[in-house]
């Protein structure tokens, strides 16, 4: 049986992933592309195994599902791919319309509580799709991640540009975490063996990408319009980490999360580890 893996469309996927393809690993899964949020619907539905989805959307539905540990898409600061791009400063947005993009969740809710908590203002959300002309039209604020916020973050623009991961970490000190990679539980009840050798791939691959970050954004940016130059700095700001100051990164999230309402409670942290 081949495991049917998710696969994050964003570049900030890559480091996990390229490992895979450079040990062969690729031919022993099924590797199923699509946004965060389809990945979520996949998994839940059984269409896939094991996939990235938003870190909000495992609180949410943490009973059907396990992480996988020493994983994680996060930040220790500036992690340049989830933008918020303004008309305005951030604390003028109150009573104005933020277009949230509706390709994830995890930063939908990073928005909402950095506006509430550290810029004390109440703006109108709408979801949009990812069309920074089409959303500025709309709104006088956008949110972009991945891809995306890249391309908003790399080219000259007049609108103000805010780092998440950075209002983040100026907010309460702490990592923040986007993306956990989940397994459904029965999934690692009927095929525990496999869930381990997914899981050492993937952690073997990050630990290759670790050590050639360079050949990484020189391979990356044959095809997209971002110099070597830039690629390295956004893989050096990434963190693929899930260790103790991580999880405590994401809980401190998931309370800020319930206290909006965005969460009905904070999801214990279980790891596959604990079921096999």
């Amino acid at each position: 049986m081949r495991p049917r893996l998710g696969h994050i469309q964003f570049l900030n996927c890559l480091p996990l992933y390229y490992g895979l393809v450079k040990n062969d690993v690729l031919l022993d899964v099924e590797l199923i592309k699509g946004s965060p949020r389809e990945l979520t619907t996949g998994l839940l539905s059984g269409k896939l195994d094991i996939a990235p989805i938003p870190a909000i959307d495992y609180c949410r539905y943490h009973k059907s599902l396990l992480l996988l540990p020493n994983l994680s898409v996060s930040s220790d600061g500036e992690v340049k791919s989830i933008l918020l791009v303004s008309n305005v400063p951030l604390d003028e947005l109150n009573g104005k319309t933020v277009a949230l993009t509706n390709t994830s969740v995890t930063s939908q809710a990073l928005v909402k509580i950095l506006l509430h908590y550290k810029y004390q203002v109440t703006p109108i959300y709408i979801e949009y799709p990812p069309d920074l002309p089409q959303m500025m039209r709309e709104a006088d604020a956008a949110l972009l991640i991945g891809d995306d916020a890249l391309r908003a973050l790399y080219q000259p623009s007049p609108l103000l540009k805010y780092d998440l991961g950075s209002e983040w970490l100026d907010f309460c000190g702490r990592k923040m975490v986007y993306a956990v990679w989940a397994v459904h539980r029965e999934f690692v009840k009927t095929k525990p063996e496999l869930v381990k050798e997914v899981h050492q791939a993937l952690y073997k691959s990050l630990e290759y990408s670790k050590e050639n970050l360079d050949q990484i954004a020189e391979y990356a940016a044959r095809w997209e319009i971002f110099p070597v130059g830039f690629l390295k700095s956004y893989f050096a700001a990434l963190h693929f980490d899930f260790s103790l100051p991580y999880q405590e990164g994401l809980l401190f999230f998931l309370q800020k999360s319930q206290e909006l309402g965005l969460v009905d409670e904070v999801a214990p942290l279980n790891f596959t580890g604990d079921a096999l």
